[in-house]
């Protein structure tokens, strides 16, 4: 077994492991999703560098690449475009967050067969833009009324689908009663004990929790895929159908919270969260400018769970669709630039980050940008090699789950 495999069969041993199953087999799709779905690697090798750049402390969402923006519906029924994945999440040099998403632009356009050349302009384009938004101080956001160039066009679509459209791809219309369409792909099913036990707990949290609508009523569950990172954890959907108009559902998600897979190399003291749902959620709510509808956390059978609604209008660029367009590429980066900048402003000076002062500095110095771009570019090598060694560990089986291992971690009950 080679050194690559050992490392990722012990950091996804914990997992369930028909899900990892999966999650190795979405890997395989090509050098990006496999970085998608190997953070722990990222940090781990990170935090052997010796001479990496000296940043200040801030907020990160942790695991900042490409498809990590997108498209949802705020609290306040809004669509916006911002940072959307929060899993990771820790206080941590801003250049670890940088490096991150830097790394993510190299190793994507590599997979989508552009040039080098042209992946480096777009990588140094990240980091003036994000420089000078660090340097004016102020945070930003995006929405249909602020939106420019392809960011806006794209929120325009998003925005016309309809709860109803994505009811529609989910309720099976085999059934004769209201039941979650299982796909085995992203939605599958579990045992009918199990399935009680959710519906039953989410029914109870929706009487006694003011924040959520409690003229609904749960008619089914089921488990959730969806990413790559996060493929292995404890993921499930409700449909729910209101009790005053029949036609009128909404989706909920209630997704596990783990560990950051930063925690083993960030050096940095963290706060003292009652949970891991509590973590994601309330940096979630520090960077974001506005948050996602019905976000809370829950406790199931011990575990605890970040609750938030499904939309219709949750979505992500598809990058291989713009890459033809260099005016439309320049308005994601920038657009995303951004919003990493205003992510960290926003977040500024709670619990350990850095004032908005010292960001401010540090987005005038200029010192650090040839170096990380350097670490980020050369690293997009390493994850190729990763890539490579990893597919050829795969064909070799080396990922293949034992029965042993099945008999493990199992969906609170099976799946």
């Amino acid at each position: 077994m080679s050194k690559l495999s050992t490392r990722l069969r012990k950091f996804n041993k914990d997992l369930l492991p028909e899900m990892v199953e999966l999650k190795y087999q979405l890997m395989t799709e090509n050098a990006f999703r496999f970085f998608r779905g190997t953070c722990h690697l990222f940090y781990e090798d990170l935090s052997k560098v010796k001479d990496f750049p000296v940043s200040p402390s801030t907020w990160i969402c942790g695991d900042l690449h490409l498809e990590n923006f997108g498209s949802f519906k705020g609290n306040n029924r809004m669509v916006y475009f911002d940072l959307n994945d929060f899993d990771e999440s820790a206080l941590a040099p801003v250049c670890w967050e940088l490096s991150r998403v830097l790394t993510s632009i190299f190793v994507a356009f590599d997979s989508l067969k552009i040039k080098p050349s042209e992946a480096k302009k777009v990588v140094e384009l990240f980091l003036s833009t994000y420089s000078d938004a660090l340097t004016a101080g102020k945070a930003y956001y995006i929405d249909p009324r602020t939106a420019k160039g392809i960011v806006k066009k794209f929120l325009k679509e998003v925005k016309k689908r309809t709860e109803t459209d994505l009811i529609k791809n989910i309720i099976n219309p085999k059934s004769r009663h209201l039941k979650i369409k299982i796909d085995n792909k992203t939605h599958f099913k579990i045992d009918r004990d199990l399935r009680i036990e959710l519906m039953t707990h989410l029914t109870k949290w929706i009487k006694e929790t003011v924040e959520w609508p409690n003229k609904y009523k749960v008619k089914d569950a089921a488990f959730r895929v969806a990413g790559t990172g996060s493929v292995g954890v404890m993921r499930y959907m409700f449909l729910l159908q209101s009790t005053k108009k029949e036609d009128k559902f909404i989706l909920v998600e209630m997704k596990e919270g783990v560990p950051s897979s930063l925690s083993p190399y960030n050096k940095i003291t963290q706060p003292v969260w009652n949970s891991q749902a509590e973590r994601v959620i309330t940096i979630k709510q520090r960077m974001q400018n506005i948050s996602p509808a019905l976000l809370s956390p829950t406790v199931f059978n011990g575990n605890t769970y970040v609750l938030q609604e499904m939309q219709p209008i949750a979505d992500k660029i598809k990058f291989e669709l713009i890459e033809e367009k260099n005016s439309n590429m320049e308005h994601v980066i920038k657009d995303m630039a951004l919003l990493t900048a205003s992510a960290q402003i926003r977040s500024s000076g709670i619990q350990g980050s850095s004032i908005t002062d010292e960001l401010i500095a540090f987005g005038k110095q200029k010192d650090w940008h040839v170096p990380l771009i350097n670490y980020a570019f050369n690293y997009s090598k390493q994850v190729t090699d990763d890539f490579d060694q990893f597919l050829k560990d795969y064909n070799d089986l080396e990922f293949s789950i034992s029965k042993k291992e099945k008999g493990g971690k199992k969906l609170e009950k099976t799946i």
